[in-house]
């Protein structure tokens, strides 16, 4: 079968048929670049969609990933992710190996088909050629077989007449036989171009339209070739993704079967779990016998006001009050809660009228800070909060985490150790890093001088001091919870400062104190008899507590005016002992004998502290 000898006359048909072809190719390849597009936008919504849903960082949900549900949630995001990135490979390798190379294709096509096609028409012009040739030959014979016919006629006529002479009878003769030599000169060249024409047609159609028309034929079977693997490759590049589109799903049904609800529960429980010890029992309270009002060792209050009463039953007595020194909680209470005032601006302060002024504050007595200050809040565990309850009124965040229940306590104290020996090993590695480098310096001058790396070496080792220090306190508040946790008993709590700040504490009607599983603290009051808090006692619970320890000593740059309560007045040139260093609000606790302290602003004098002293920073 060939379309050469089969359809030696359809030129025009195949030539509309090769186009058609060339259009169903381009069709194919517009085909394959949509669905490429829809690949990438498919991969692209995809991974849209996994990192909507991931985790923020350093936010609660990545808090929330520690349970397996979540864990495998997060698993399916990630394979999700690869996923995405299968239909991006399938986009990818169908332009490459379908769309580009078909395009490439195309164009060749087209140029072939062209340049067939245009041999084609060039044979066809050529025997039109040939036949038009053998037309004028063919009409050029008949014209002078014509002639030669009426000039043989005409000479016979003459040459019978009698009347013509000779002359022109001669005359006539060779007319006839110069038009009969013309008719013969026709008929050769006729028969001629006769046979060049019958030569050539029969080349046209037996070799010139049977070859042309085979090479389209050719093009035409490699176009159809070419379009059926294109169709196998579309086929392949989807085919060579599907195992790794397996081995995600895999991923994904293995982070389900690692689902292990029995672990999430107990994860919840170490999350939420307070360490403290489920309420005993309620004591029964006999109202057929008289009331017997009796005042608690611990309560606070005013016995001179005679306002502030509390009740208090059995088991309940002797846990109300935090057991903190008397000089820390009375300092809270009477810090200064403005910023201090700035150094005077003039070289000598003591030339200023009245020197600088402090804070104004109206001054109250201690007992109504403690009523306006226990009644800020509704739940109350007495006053065994009452130092954090103010430092978290005043918005600090308590450094030892004794704003939260025990086990969590813990947690937060060892995650902190860990941090700060992750820290320590990193100055280390940094610090043994340098001493190589001086070491290298000191046997090579020529690249750099030794004595250039003692202040970072001298900073790296300082930096390590500094962590080990914090690492030590940490680790001693760390060991205080954990020897608190087995067995939380009365005198476990008054050596130890874990509950120095729960929630900021109010003074209520306690009528029984208790600490409930979850870490909150319930009171029941009585509607029927209250007990009078004195504050002597308040007073006679600390009454034995040691003054705070000198951390170092300061000199006084101006002259300053106590005038608020919790200040004390210094003059210039004054040198006394440092307590409690600053904050960050810019006061210093400062003592001038045992029984007269109080805060300064720091500004106004320059402290040296005794870096061997407990509680003393050191400065870089």
């Amino acid at each position: 079968m060939s379309w050469g000898t089969e359809l030696w006359d359809q030129f025009d048909n195949l030539e509309k048929h090769t186009q058609w072809g060339i259009d169903i190719l381009e069709k194919y390849i517009k085909f394959v670049k949509e669905r490429t597009e829809i690949e990438l936008s498919y991969a692209k919504q995809l991974r849209n969609l996994s990192k909507k849903y991931q985790p923020k960082k350093n936010s609660k949900e990545e808090e929330e990933y520690k349970y397996t549900a979540c864990k495998a949630f997060l698993s399916t995001l990630n394979e999700m992710n690869d996923y995405a990135g299968q239909h991006e490979v399938i986009s990818e390798n169908m332009t490459s190996q379908i769309t580009v190379d078909l395009m490439r294709y195309v164009q060749e096509l087209k140029q072939e088909r062209k340049s067939n096609f245009h041999d084609g028409r060039k044979a066809q012009q050529h025997i039109e050629t040939c036949w038009k040739q053998l037309e004028s030959s063919k009409r050029r014979f008949e014209r002078d077989c014509k002639e030669a016919d009426r000039a043989q006629q005409y000479f016979e006529k003459m040459d019978a007449d009698i009347n013509v002479t000779k002359a022109d009878v001669e005359k006539a003769r060779q007319q006839a036989q110069l038009r009969h030599q013309l008719a013969e000169d026709s008929k050769a060249d006729y028969s001629s171009i006769l046979q060049r024409f019958n030569q050539e047609q029969w080349e046209y159609y037996h070799t010139h339209i049977p070859t042309i028309f085979q090479k389209i034929q050719e093009m035409e079977e490699r176009r159809i070739v070419r379009i059926g693997e294109s169709m196998k490759t579309y086929a392949e590049v989807d085919r060579q993704v599907i195992p790794i589109i397996g081995k995600c799903l895999d991923g994904i049904v293995k982070a389900a079967e690692s689902i292990d609800q029995k672990n999430d529960s107990q994860l919840v429980v170490e999350a939420y779990k307070s360490g403290f010890e489920p309420p005993g029992d309620i004591e029964f309270e006999d109202y057929t016998q008289p009331m017997k009002r009796t005042v608690s060792e611990n309560s606070l209050s005013s016995s001179k006001e005679g306002k502030a009463e509390l009740k208090f039953g059995g088991k309940s007595r002797g846990k109300l009050w935090p057991f903190i020194k008397k000089n820390k909680l009375m300092s809270l209470l009477t810090s200064p809660h403005q910023p201090p005032p700035p150094p005077p601006a003039s070289a000598s302060p003591s030339a200023v009228p009245n020197g600088p002024q402090s804070p104004k504050q109206q001054k109250e007595p201690l007992s109504h800070r403690f009523n306006e200050f226990m009644t800020s809040k509704p739940k109350i565990h007495c006053f065994r909060s009452l130092k954090r309850g103010l430092s978290l009124k005043l918005g600090a965040t308590p450094e030892d985490f004794s704003n939260l229940p025990p086990e969590q306590r813990r947690k937060k104290l060892q995650q902190k150790v860990d941090d700060l020996n992750k820290e320590i090993q990193k100055e280390m590695d940094q610090r043994d890093a340098i001493t190589k480098m001086k070491d290298v310096y000191l046997k090579n001058p020529q690249m750099g001088d030794p004595a250039s790396l003692d202040h970072k070496l001298a900073e790296a080792t300082q930096n390590i001091e500094k962590l080990r220090l914090e690492t030590q306190k940490f680790e001693a508040w760390l060991a205080e919870v954990e020897g608190r946790l087995p067995a939380r008993s009365e005198q476990a709590r008054r050596q130890s400062g874990m509950y120095d700040g729960q929630t900021h504490p109010t003074v209520t009607n306690c009528a029984q104190d208790r600490e409930s599983p979850d870490g909150s603290y319930t009171e029941e009051q009585s509607q029927e008899s209250e007990l009078k808090v004195l504050a002597t006692d308040f007073d006679d619970e600390f009454d034995d507590e040691e003054p705070l320890p000198a951390i170092g000593t300061c000199k006084a740059l101006y002259t300053f005016e106590g005038q608020n309560e919790g200040t004390i007045s210094v003059v210039e040139g004054e040198t006394l002992s440092v307590i409690e260093e600053d904050k960050g609000d810019g006061w210093t606790r400062i003592r001038r004998s045992e029984d007269e302290e109080g805060y300064v602003p720091t500004s106004y004098v320059e402290v040296y502290l005794d870096k061997n002293a407990k509680g003393a920073k050191t400065y870089i």
